[in-house]
């Protein structure tokens, strides 16, 4: 006649339990759900319908010129950015944004006592400068090359047709 183990039943008895205690519970938040907790929260939201589509945005970037190239690389509704490359090298990202999917966006700009082309500036941390344009549009350009500076960001923002973004609506 055969022993029974208690020994082996218990322990198989408890590696279940342990399982199922294991596969019901939530797993914690990943930094994915963190992050997007915090840019919700921050008033901003999905793609609003009245966003203009990131092509209509192309024209009033600066075009490639004096060993600069313009190379756009993303554009989706509400947005457009392009690379500015020199030498074959990012020196700089360039970018339009429609401020309807991002109202917080425009808050940097109320208390500005700098203006680009009559627009408030801001700076954003040490690699960004942007302008507000027609109290809509955020136009930024941030440096990949530590020899772009804050003066040549400047001189970038003031080569984008500004004034004829103010008129897109």
């Amino acid at each position: 006649m055969k022993q029974i183990n208690w020994r082996r039943i218990l322990g198989f008895s408890l590696a279940g339990i342990l399982f199922l205690v294991t596969a019901c519970s939530s797993a914690p938040p990943s930094r994915f759900d963190q992050a997007q907790q915090e840019s919700t929260s921050k008033g901003s939201s999905a793609v609003v319908k009245e966003s203009v589509s990131g092509g209509s945005f192309n024209r009033y970037f600066p075009k490639s010129g004096s060993g600069y190239k313009v190379t756009f690389s993303q554009e989706k509704k509400g947005f457009a950015e392009a690379k500015l490359k020199k030498d074959g090298k990012d020196v700089a990202v360039m970018a339009i944004s429609d401020t309807l999917n991002n109202p917080a966006a425009q808050k940097k700009f109320q208390n500005s006592s700098s203006s680009i082309k009559g627009y408030p500036a801001a700076s954003q941390g040490k690699t960004g400068t942007a302008v507000l344009v027609g109290e809509r549009f955020q136009v930024k350009v941030l440096s990949r090359n530590d020899s772009f500076s804050e003066s040549d960001r400047s001189t970038w923002l003031k080569k984008f047709d500004l004034s004829g973004l103010a008129r897109l609506k």
